[in-house]
């Protein structure tokens, strides 16, 4: 069907395009239009084969490098140090593949929303059939409680609210109406529509379907999101980018060695190939890809401690990275619980604190406390709204306060909690209901000592109009409708819905009340201003957030007003300046850039402007997180570089499409999140900036003596032991190093930040020379003096492995000294160095290993050699780092 703007044409428009009556469809049109629309269910996408999911951990450069180094050392014979390679090629593919959840579960989830059974009218009578055989002309009946089975057109309403929180981010259940809309209206203001999947909370109605299956608006989600990029994460940029230069590096060194060794030395074939392959082995940082892992599977762990749940293995690193946060309002930076702000009476005003369903807070006035059992008209306006009301709150399972009913009347009752009235004592004799049509509800009440009495709460415009006077502690004035009318305006100003209250005592024999007794002569008791409240933690963690450099932005389905007053509380951007959708409906790509950046509230946004937007920022290289609860998230979340969904009201839609779900949708979790993504970041960093030294120093050390033409000082099996003794140990100490100093008071790296800058090329190449010199040095001095070529190749290793042992120490601290900062408070350094210890004296003294290695045992004067080094080595690498201080911190 051609897509037409249904909200704009009235009902009888609707009906001659759709060529059906409010009779409904024949079975026969309606078969007819099945064969052509197709079913009422998204499209389902083709699901990779698991086998595939899993060969594809295997596509990564360092990991080809790693199975190269495999079939070396098995074309060498060596097989255990094969296997081990291999196996932890296979670790590191099993954890990715099973930490990593599928963004096919984000299209299953919108599938499994759709509702089951639909009430229709066809061939003139009513009946229940599958949602999915629903057509465009159908005619559909919606009840309380319903879920929307598609896109419906309304074509007759009683009193009819939608939930739409989920797909428009309105914090309140809307009020459904007939008449046609204006063409250019966004999502959340076609109220002449209710949408699939959507919740009838209150009321009826009849529709005609206009849209099924992918044609819906939840639909437009599920195609948004299979067609959503998802790109790649900084570090696996960097690390791809570093892969293919190491292995070109690789190859080109091997072969211009070869070469060397060829042409000027009287190398055997054999002896040059197995240098150059030693040459090989010591260049490629076997370690690197499962330390990477593991430190990024670590930091999921402490996450998860602090309710952060990680999906994506690579997200926890991009956290570190972030430039822009993009937040939704409903249920993520607010409650989606709304909560009394304000009570004006008609001499006093008070101010009410807490926040959601939750009975905690303080109603306060000019600033202090009072005791609400004092305060007459405020007593009377509280039951008044109490009373007056069909919502209950209570605690769940999980001690948290829920709603039963109506949100707004939800906030009222808690009011009355907090105020520490409680006037259950009254009994309900008759109702008017709440209508649309004249906005107000109104019940009959008996008081405990026999006397009745009329208590209405409504639109504060039509309960003005009711009123005449005003109560003012038993006394009855004039009733300034002028000045009311001014509050109202003050206090929707600052975002909040004004509820109006009033009451009239009536005879004790009245049973039934209807208009014509509320009509007239109600006395005005006062208003209650409400809103759906930031979270307190929010406020602090968006100020956090902006320490470190990161940019909040609020995008929202909410009204203009309502965003710039939370926005205000929270401290986001310039909160007098809000755009909205229809404005950004109407911008060109490159004006949506220049918004996207110079402004920091988006109102009434659609799921395609959300999406847009992150779109937008990520083109001026920001690093966008994404964070959201609503159907309406999911696809700008699968699109951010990190999307953040609320794990408690958060859609299984959401979630499935998220990289991280907040398990308690906490806000301030995600500066927290972003504090260990800095740390990690930098704790990969050191990892690097420790592995790669190993590897220069062993490659050094073979270069060297090809060109000096002698015996390789430490042989390939033995590079490889250095290798995995030092990756096991050492390195994945730094693994568990806490945050430094100051992780969150500095920007977020760039981007493009190369992940080997200058100053880290020089530190690599630095401590390769000094490490890899000392032991040619040594092994030299001991060639030199008649010692035994194995002997010779045991003390090098172990100067090899003590330099690497003191190196990390130095490593604990990109910027600052060891020796200011502490040596051992990091427990897994002690523990590294132990085993590492017990490693090497294995290495030295068991038969079997100096069979294997080709080592043999030396005496205890040598090992202080081999300390000596090491300590060398430590002392002039801190040197280096306090001269070149101001270098590295302008990199680092």
């Amino acid at each position: 069907m051609k897509f037409k703007k249904w909200y704009a044409l009235d009902t009888k428009t609707v009906l001659k395009e759709l060529n059906v009556s409010e009779n409904g469809l024949d079975s026969e049109e309606a078969k007819k239009r099945l064969s052509e629309y197709g079913e009422n269910k998204l499209p389902e996408q083709k699901q990779k084969n698991p086998i595939i999911k899993f060969l594809l951990h295997f596509h990564n450069v360092l990991i080809y490098i790693l199975i190269v180094a495999a079939v070396i050392t098995a074309l060498m014979d060596h097989w255990i140090d094969t296997w081990v390679i291999l196996a932890v090629v296979l670790i590191n593919a099993i954890i990715g593949f099973v930490q990593e959840g599928k963004a096919e579960k984000a299209l299953e989830s919108i599938r499994n929303m759709l509702s089951l059974k639909a009430h229709v009218i066809r061939d003139g009578q009513r009946s229940d059939i599958e949602a999915t055989e629903l057509v465009p002309g159908d005619i559909v009946v919606l009840e309380s409680g319903d879920k929307v089975p598609a896109d419906i057109r309304l074509i007759s309403e009683r009193n009819l609210k939608v939930e739409e929180s989920a797909l428009t981010g309105e914090s309140e259940p809307v009020e459904k109406k007939t008449g046609a809309v204006s063409e250019d209206a966004v999502v959340g203001d076609r109220n002449c529509l209710v949408f699939n999947s959507t919740l009838v909370t209150y009321g009826g109605g009849r529709g005609v379907v206009v849209a099924t299956g992918k044609a819906t608006e939840i639909g437009k989600i599920s195609t948004m999101m299979s067609e959503v990029e998802k790109i790649t994460t900084p570090l696996l940029r960097q690390i791809d980018r570093f892969g293919k230069w190491l292995s070109v590096a690789i190859v080109a060194l091997t072969l211009a060695f070869f070469g060397i060794g060829y042409t000027f030395h009287d190398y055997s074939i054999d002896e040059l190939f197995m240098a150059v392959i030693g040459l090989a082995v010591a260049a490629i940082p076997e370690g690197l890809p499962a330390i990477m892992t593991i430190t990024l599977a670590l930091g999921v762990q402490r996450m998860a401690a602090r309710n952060a749940i990680i999906r994506k293995l690579p997200s926890v690193e991009t956290l570190g990275s972030v430039t822009v946060i993009c937040s939704d309002k409903t249920g993520t930076l607010t409650k989606n619980e709304m909560t009394v702000r304000s009570v004006l009476t008609s001499s006093s005003k008070y101010e009410v604190s807490g926040t959601g369903y939750s009975p905690d807070g303080d109603i306060t006035k000019d600033g202090v406390e009072i005791d609400t059992t004092k305060e007459v008209e405020l007593k009377r306006l509280v039951e008044a709204l109490k009373l007056c009301n069909d919502s209950e709150i209570s605690k769940d399972g999980n001690e948290r306060w829920v709603l039963k009913g109506d949100p707004t009347e939800g906030a009222l009752v808690t009011l009355g909690l907090k105020a520490g009235i409680d006037p259950d004592d009254y009994s309900r004799k008759d109702t008017i209901p709440f209508e649309s049509d004249h906005k107000f509800m109104a019940t009959l009440h008996e008081s405990p000592d026999g006397k009745r009495y009329i208590f209405l709460k409504g639109a504060p415009e039509k309960v003005l109009d009711m009123c005449q006077n005003i109560w003012d502690s038993d006394q009855e004035k004039t009733l300034d409708k002028e000045a009311w009318l001014s509050k109202i305006d003050k206090i929707a100003e600052r975002g909040q819905r004004v509820i109006a209250a009033a009451f009239k005592k009536v005879d004790a024999s009245t049973s039934r009340i209807d208009m014509k007794d509320v009509e007239s002569d109600m006395l005005f008791l006062g208003l209650a201003g409400m809103i759906d409240p930031p979270r307190p933690e929010a406020i602090s963690s968006i100020a956090a957030c902006h320490d470190a450099g990161i940019k909040v932005k609020m995008i929202t389905g909410d009204h203009a007003i309502t965003a710039r007053a939370i926005a205000k509380e929270l401290g986001i951007g310039e909160c007098s300046k809000a755009i909205t959708g229809n404005e950004l409906e109407k911008m060109t790509a490159k004006e949506l850039e220049e918004v996207a950046v110079s402004y920091d509230v988006f109102a009434r946004t659609s799921p395609e402007h959300k999406l847009r937007l992150v779109q937008a920022l990520q083109k001026q290289d920001n690093v966008v997180a994404m964070t959201g609860d609503g159907v309406n998230d999911a696809p700008a979340l699968k699109r951010a570089d990190v999307g953040v969904a609320m794990g408690i009201k958060g859609t299984e839609v959401t979630k499935g499409a998220a990289d991280m779900v907040l398990a308690d949708d906490n806000f301030s979790s995600i500066a927290n999140a972003v504090r260990e993504g800095r740390t990690i970041y930098d704790n990969l960093r050191k990892a690097i900036l420790f592995i790669l030294p190993t590897n220069g120093a062993e490659a050094f050390v073979v270069m060297a003596a090809i060109l000096m033409g002698i015996a390789l000082p430490i042989t390939p099996i033995q590079i490889l032991w250095v290798n995995m003794v030092t990756a096991v140990t050492l390195a994945l100490a730094l693994s568990f190093e806490p945050a430094e100093r100051g992780v969150m008071k500095r920007p977020p790296r760039a981007p493009d930040a190369p992940i080997l800058g200058l100053y880290f090329i020089w530190r690599i190449v630095f401590v390769s020379l000094l490490i890899g010199g000392l032991t040619l040095m040594m092994y030299n001095y001991l060639k030199a003096n008649g010692y035994d070529i194995d002997q010779a190749r045991t003390i090098a290793v172990n100067i090899l492995v003590s330099g690497q042992a003191f190196y990390l120490i130095n490593c604990r601290y990109m910027r600052e000294s060891a020796f200011t900062e502490g040596f051992f408070d990091n427990r897994a350094i002690l523990v590294a160095i132990t085993v590492l210890i017990l490693f090497q004296l294995v290495f030295v003294y068991t038969p079997f290993m100096n069979t294997i290695f080709n080592t043999t045992p030396i005496q205890l004067t040598y090992w202080f050699w081999v300390l000596g080094a090491g300590f060398t080595i430590f002392l002039i690498v801190e040197l280096e780092k306090y001269l070149f201080r101001s270098v590295a911190k302008s990199e680092i």
